[in-house]
């Protein structure tokens, strides 16, 4: 990851990607105000590659996580936002190919679930999906489109289980649980934090 350096932070006006609101409602008779942001839905692939035994994960810079947490980087699922006129199936081929250089026929990924994430403000839909690689799939070598800044790494299967339970490794819910899809119904290894 190169220098970063935060310079202000200020409520946001007229966001890009999200939009800030307050709603006002009803409830039981009680006029209440919640603070939400409306946001695009999502999509997610658990990224399994055969000959290394490992999941490809991306490893990110997150602003808003260094802001709360400082923590500088996250590790997650491979990921994207739902903002073409393209099924879920191809944005997430699109986002394979884009942030970690795999080309993955569409009939290979698989579509897992999906959920609603950030329900206190914002509650995004985000699906989920499954696909395996070979090496033979790379065709470049990721890292994001425009200026994202996206490193791949290659996280063992045998240590999977450890790694979930490492609070001090900043990943996220999604990622979690596609692990525990993994185990559950790939492996039927059960999960524990005994590793």
């Amino acid at each position: 990851m190169k220098n970063i350096e935060i310079l202000k932070t200020r409520p946001l006006k007229d966001g890009r990607f999200i939009k800030a609101l307050e709603i006002e409602y009803i409830q039981n008779g009680k006029v209440k105000r919640w603070e939400a942001v409306k946001a695009n839905d999502s999509v997610a692939i658990l990224i399994y590659h055969k000959e290394k035994d490992s999941f490809i994960l991306v490893k990110q810079f997150r602003p808003a996580l260094y802001i709360q947490h400082k923590h500088f980087f996250s590790y997650e699922l491979c990921a994207g936002i739902v903002d073409k006129d393209k099924s879920l199936a191809q944005i997430a081929k699109e986002e394979i190919l884009e942030e970690t250089g795999y080309n993955v026929r569409l009939e290979n990924i698989k579509k897992i679930t999906s959920f609603y994430t950030s329900v206190g403000f914002a509650g995004s839909r985000q699906t989920l999906f499954y696909t395996e690689v070979l090496e033979s799939d790379r065709v470049d070598s990721g890292g994001g489109v425009d200026d994202e800044e996206i490193e791949v790494v290659y996280l063992k299967v045998s240590e999977a289980k450890k790694f979930m339970y490492d609070e001090k490794i900043p990943k996220t819910p999604g990622l979690l649980f596609a692990f525990c899809w993994w185990f559950e119904n790939v492996v039927k290894i059960p999960i524990s934090n005994k590793s």
